[in-house]
């Protein structure tokens, strides 16, 4: 115990630094734990859009989704779902959703939104569409 109080006396920033981190660490865990939002793998969200007609909305703007996006996706921007401006995606309000952005990085907060909005069942895409086409999964050009 007399060397833990030594090394924290010569050392104080690395301890400190180490209990923000570790405060940071639990804080996204538990977070992660307790939201409505699921992150999910590309073959989860296969099976989702095979199995039960999952409906994909894609974040991106309109150049990057009409470059490529996954099959049958809805083209949302994320302030149209932040004014609750979800047109035709309101009729599936009981089917899954499935969020995409282009890294999986920004679609955690529009997929809140959804939820907020009445949606019962929302996943984000890990790694978004770059993690799609990395592994050579499908992606339909135009629209």
């Amino acid at each position: 115990m007399q060397e833990i109080m030594q090394f924290v006396s010569r050392h104080p920033i690395l301890c400190i630094a180490w209990v923000v981190l570790l405060g940071a660490v639990l804080f996204t865990t538990f977070k992660g734990l307790t939201s409505k939002v699921k992150v999910i793998t590309r073959g989860e969200a296969t099976r989702l859009i095979n199995k039960e007609e999952a409906v994909v909305v894609d974040l991106r703007q309109r150049d990057d989704f009409r470059k490529g996006h996954i099959a049958g996706a809805v083209n949302l921007l994320p302030a149209e779902i932040k004014a609750n401006n979800v047109g035709e995606l309101d009729k599936h309000k009981s089917k899954p959703i499935i969020v995409v952005d282009g890294s999986g990085m920004q679609a955690q907060e529009p997929a809140s939104a959804l939820v907020n909005a009445g949606f019962t069942q929302v996943y984000v895409l890990k790694d978004g569409v770059a993690g799609w086409s990395g592994e050579n999964l499908p992606l339909v050009r135009g629209k």
